[in-house]
């Protein structure tokens, strides 16, 4: 046992996933964010990343990571953490992925990645959703299909966060309401496209680089959305380089004036926020809700 971490187990199930013996096992914990708890396992069949979780909620979590992981392997160019094997011990969830080793960024990283996410981004699907709701940190995400993107943006996204954030005490009723009235007009800048399959929180925390220098996507919200909504969440904590919005532009280019309609994306991941982290976001939100009011 590593602490309450079961490696006979650990090793048990990645033996029974590859189908083969496993010897010289080392586990050690490194960062793996704010939710999950993280560790590296070294041994004779290769290097593993492995995430537990004792949440209530941690099982269906890992199974949703999983299948967005496969998700995004299956439609993209990216290296994407292979899936070995997810189970749930005794209250303990645990997800296995192959481990990914880094490098410093190839000098095409970033166009690389633009050309990357626009071809995952030409991905469609004939509504705006999942077959399955899965998780954005450790917070559910609604996905129930929709065929219009209006519909899906209020009905899945920001209403769900905001009676959430209400529930929680971080917004008031009149402040819910004034949300829920503004929330045609706000919609109705956003302009009509298919439905693209996106990563859905794609942030710089999770983008990595392999060991070509290539990019790497982890930690996945996938769903077929509007592609303005992932380029606008990699605006919102910045980190990404101007190469990346010219080449991706350059692909699959954005409707015009699409620097005026950034926040209004990001007012769901801004929400998120203040349901994961508190008030501090809260100004943010207000600011954008106020250009409405």
């Amino acid at each position: 046992m590593h602490g309450d971490i079961n490696k006979d187990l650990i090793i048990k199930s990645i033996s029974q996933a590859l189908d083969q013996s496993i010897k010289r096992v080392s586990l050690k914990p490194i960062s793996g964010g704010s939710i999950s708890r993280a560790f590296k396992m070294e041994s004779s069949a290769g290097n593993f990343f492995i995430k537990i979780n004792n949440g209530p909620s941690a099982s269906k979590m890992f199974k949703t990571e999983a299948y967005c992981l496969k998700l995004l392997s299956t439609h993209s160019q990216f290296t994407i953490p292979k899936v070995i094997t997810n189970f749930n011990d005794g209250g303990t969830s645990y997800v296995i992925t192959d481990y990914i080793d880094s490098a410093p960024k190839s000098k095409n990283y970033w166009y690389d990645l633009a050309i990357y996410l626009a071809e995952l981004h030409q991905h469609s699907s004939s509504k705006f959703g999942l077959d399955d709701d899965n998780y954005i940190g450790s917070l559910l995400q609604k996905n129930t299909y929709s065929l219009d993107w209006p519909s899906f943006y209020t009905e899945m996204r920001i209403l769900p966060m905001l009676v959430l954030a209400f529930e929680r005490g971080l917004i008031d009723r009149t402040f819910l309401k004034m949300v829920e009235a503004v929330l045609p007009q706000i919609t109705n800048l956003m302009p009509p496209e298919p439905p693209s399959l996106i990563h859905g929180d794609l942030w710089s925390g999770n983008l990595m680089v392999d060991k070509n220098g290539n990019p790497v996507l982890v930690d996945p919200a996938a769903y077929y959305g509007h592609r303005e909504m992932e380029i606008a969440f990699t605006r919102l904590f910045g980190g990404f380089s101007a190469k990346f919005y010219e080449r991706y532009n350059e692909i699959m280019p954005l409707e015009v004036d699409f620097g005026n309609r950034v926040d209004l994306y990001n007012l769901y991941p801004l929400l998120v926020h203040l349901n994961l982290f508190g008030r501090g976001y809260f100004a943010q939100i207000k600011d954008i809700i106020a250009r409405f009011v």
